[in-house]
């Protein structure tokens, strides 16, 4: 039996027709300059792009814009701004304070509702904290600067800090405390209820528990409660 060598044809478009339908079972063969140009020439007419006028927008991209709209407005607006915090930090100075001690002042002006700083420390349990709070007193340490985030985490900036330790007690103050959780992590950033000026002193309320030892409190504001605590 012998086998034929099945013939050669040619299509319109110049490109050789298999006549058993399968390229493999015919074996090698050369493809003409010519006809692979061709064919070359009429691949790219098809994958030309229509006119802009007659293009066909997929009926999911109005929705998909609507979509990245609304995720975009849900973001949690305190994380974009605490990145923004990072990258641009308020400036600010601390100095001599009218109201305790030391005390930390806008060196620019300062919006409201904006991010003034991060108050940075140690992240310490319960058990810790009161332990150092002995120490502290008996190091002679006459205030600690311990800020509570939540029922067991406490943030110690007493001898691990930033400015933030600086800033003063009022009772009516220009600036609140808000606990954010940024990557899986709480911490404590100072805002500002209002707008500030420069040289003026950054105030919060500290919001102590009422205990029967009074701290006394010297704010100076109008409707200054006294105490502290």
């Amino acid at each position: 039996t012998s086998f034929s060598t099945p013939k050669k044809k040619k299509r319109d478009d110049g490109m050789r027709e298999h006549v058993t339908g399968c390229a493999r079972s015919e074996g090698y063969y050369k493809i003409d300059k010519k006809d692979k140009l061709k064919y070359l020439n009429n691949s790219r007419a098809f994958a030309e792009e229509p006119p802009a006028d007659t293009q066909v927008r997929s009926p999911r991209v109005p929705e998909q814009r609507r979509l990245l709209s609304s995720f975009t407005g849900s973001c949690d607006s305190d994380l974009l701004k605490f990145n923004q915090l990072k990258f641009r930090k308020k400036k600010l100075k601390f100095c001599k304070s009218h109201i305790h001690d030391w005390g930390l002042f806008a060196m620019e002006p300062i919006a409201a509702d904006e991010m003034v700083i991060e108050y940075v420390g140690q992240n310490i349990r319960q058990v810790i904290a009161d332990m150092r709070e002995k120490r502290y007193e008996d190091e002679g340490i006459g205030s600690s600067y311990m800020f509570r985030v939540d029922h067991d985490t406490i943030i110690d900036a007493t001898k691990c800090g930033n400015f933030a330790r600086f800033i003063n007690h009022s009772c009516n103050p220009n600036c609140y405390a808000k606990v954010i959780t940024v990557e899986s992590q709480k911490k404590i950033v100072i805002y500002s209820k209002q707008h500030i000026n420069v040289n003026e002193e950054i105030t919060y309320d500290y919001k102590f528990p009422i205990e029967d030892v009074k701290i006394p409190c010297l704010c100076g504001s109008e409707n200054c409660r006294g105490t502290l605590n």
